[in-house]
């Protein structure tokens, strides 16, 4: 398996683009974006479990009912949630759509971000679904990541190559997300495309696997959005023998999967609205998997830790405070708590108390921009990751006068 170039048209028979309609008033920001399958593929999506629930949400889990789309299309800068005609909205934006490109609206999948409770003009989108198809590439993986940011500062995206029954697979992604997000499923925009041939059961099988120790294990801010999701598009193009039960080939593809949404979540962490600094939190010696995830999720989303890692404070005590309310079954007189960094690592607390350590240390090591808060339970096998980010004054910004 290894890391290639061409996101979501790394694997074939994608095609992708993104343009600027008209939602944004910068002209220089896309906010407009598709990507087709040349065929249609089994399709799999997780939601947000946010009881307030965007349009673009309701509409797609009625069209992937049987299984399938052919295309996904996204629109950023206004999210079309909590509008009293959200759903005709998204209904006409997949009817454009599947006209243009000469498909059954039923088979495209629709999304939105951006600003919540602001009308959504379906005018910019009509008017830019011709250029937007017009310019699907296989190179346009870029242009459609780009297209689907809000806040966010890079685009985020990765491919993998890794063969199945001898033949080459590919899976790819693209990503949004970097405030509003919280580990309750789902917490982003993520849209992954696939040539590998796949039963949809056993991809949504797969799917949904995946994210409870991934994109749900992503924390920013404690807030779980509104309108996101995860979707995965799968068209068999690679030709493997149709993976349709658990088994080698299997596992296989749920190790691409994994190494994809892996590298997203960090990605997205790493990118948090006004973060400096990527926090990863690994915990092992639990007693059980539930254990280990509850305590990972709660340091992650100390926003007490987080300001002492935006400060590089080596304030672990506010590590075991959050291991303290995480509700798990812990023995606090058995943990361990390490930072590190490229710059080395160092013990700072050692059976639930602390020890001494250089605070010169500690803080150069946490100077760096991606920091490891390691968590030794000593009570079992089991062991998770979260991902998170510092909480800086520029946090507090970008959401002060996010709307005006």
């Amino acid at each position: 398996m290894k890391i290639i170039d061409g996101g979501v048209c790394a694997a074939k028979g994608f095609k992708a683009n993104g343009v600027h309609c008209g939602i944004r008033k910068n002209r220089t920001k896309k906010d407009l974006a598709l990507i087709v399958s040349e065929t249609k593929a089994n399709a799999a999506a997780v939601y947000t479990t946010n009881l307030v629930k965007g349009a673009p949400l309701t509409v797609t889990k009625n069209h992937i009912k049987d299984g399938y789309a052919q295309a996904i299309i996204c629109n950023s800068g206004n999210a079309n949630t909590c509008n009293a005609n959200g759903i005709e909205i998204a209904e006409e934006m997949s009817a454009l759509c599947a006209n243009a490109l000469s498909i059954s609206k039923d088979d495209i999948v629709v999304a939105s971000t951006g600003v919540i409770g602001q009308t959504l003009d379906i005018t910019p989108i009509k008017n830019g679904i011709p250029s937007l198809t017009e310019g699907l590439s296989d190179n346009g993986s870029d242009f459609a990541a780009e297209a689907i940011m809000t806040t966010d500062t890079i685009d985020k995206q990765i491919a993998v190559e890794f063969e199945i029954d001898g033949k080459v697979c590919h899976i790819g992604g693209i990503a949004k997300g970097s405030g509003m997000i919280h580990p309750n499923m789902a917490t982003m925009l993520v849209f992954i495309t696939t040539d590998a041939k796949i039963s949809t059961d056993i991809l949504q099988k797969a799917l949904s696997s995946d994210i409870s120790n991934t994109f749900n294990m992503v924390s920013i801010d404690g807030d779980t959005s509104t309108n996101d999701m995860v979707t995965v598009l799968a068209n068999g193009m690679a030709q493997n023998n149709e993976i349709n039960q658990e088994g080698e080939a299997f596992d296989t593809f749920m190790k691409a999967l994994n190494t994809v949404t892996v590298h997203l979540c960090r990605m997205i962490a790493g990118d948090g609205e006004g973060a400096t600094k990527l926090l990863e939190c690994k915990v092992d010696g639990a007693k059980n998997k539930d254990t280990a995830k509850g305590v990972a999720k709660s340091v992650i989303c100390s926003s007490l830790l987080k300001a002492a890692m935006f400060g590089a404070d080596a304030n672990w005590g506010r590590v075991l405070c959050a291991i303290g309310y995480s509700g798990e079954d812990v023995d606090v007189e058995k943990i361990d708590v390490s930072f590190r960094s490229k710059k080395g690592d160092i013990l700072v607390c050692k059976n639930g108390a602390g020890v001494d350590f250089s605070e010169e240390k500690a803080k150069e090591i946490l100077l760096e921009k991606e920091i490891e808060i390691l968590v030794s339970l000593n009570d079992g096998d089991a062991f998770s990751t979260a991902w998170g980010c510092d909480l800086t004054y520029d946090y507090v910004k970008i959401n002060g006068d996010y709307r005006t």
